[in-house]
């Protein structure tokens, strides 16, 4: 009797169990991460703080960059046992496509206008707009990484086979 060992050959990452034990703890770290985005939000409630919010309201305004920063987080913790449905990003990201083109004139006057470029202001309570859409920009682009990041991952580690 004859005993062939061969050595198992990995073509891919799908559904590689090392891969998804090393991507538990990024990914525990960026819900972490969002969801502190998400806390961070509750700055803009405050007129006085929060001048000529996205949609004239700054609590509306909140809530909204509240839920888009939350949704991220829980999907990627979502993303530790499961597949993510293709709608979700359908919709996250054109959502933050969406939001760095609504953001991207203050960033743009913020770095070609008259004032020098800043991303605090006085103090990190931004009541200059440039500042604060330069901020929206940024978390946008944040935002669409970790998007990009899962579907990624939604890909990759999770095919169906």
């Amino acid at each position: 009797m004859m005993v062939t060992l061969t050595v198992p050959q990995i073509r891919s990452t799908h559904n590689c169990p090392p891969m998804k034990v090393l991507l538990l703890p990024v990914n525990l770290l960026l819900a972490a991460l969002f969801f502190v985005f998400a806390w961070f939000q509750h700055n803009d409630i405050d007129p006085e703080i929060y001048s000529k919010p996205s949609f004239g309201n700054p609590t509306l305004d909140s809530v909204l960059w509240f839920l888009f920063y939350a949704v991220i987080g829980l999907a990627f913790l979502f993303l530790i046992k499961r597949r993510l449905p293709f709608w979700y990003f359908l919709l996250a990201i054109p959502a933050c496509l969406l939001e760095m083109f609504l953001s991207g004139p203050g960033l743009w006057e913020n770095l070609f206008g008259d004032k020098p470029f800043t991303m605090t202001g006085q103090s990190m309570s931004g009541t200059d707009p440039r500042v604060e859409l330069t901020r929206e920009f940024f978390g946008a682009v944040i935002a669409l990484a970790g998007v990009l990041f899962q579907f990624w991952q939604n890909k990759k580690l999770h095919a169906k086979r």
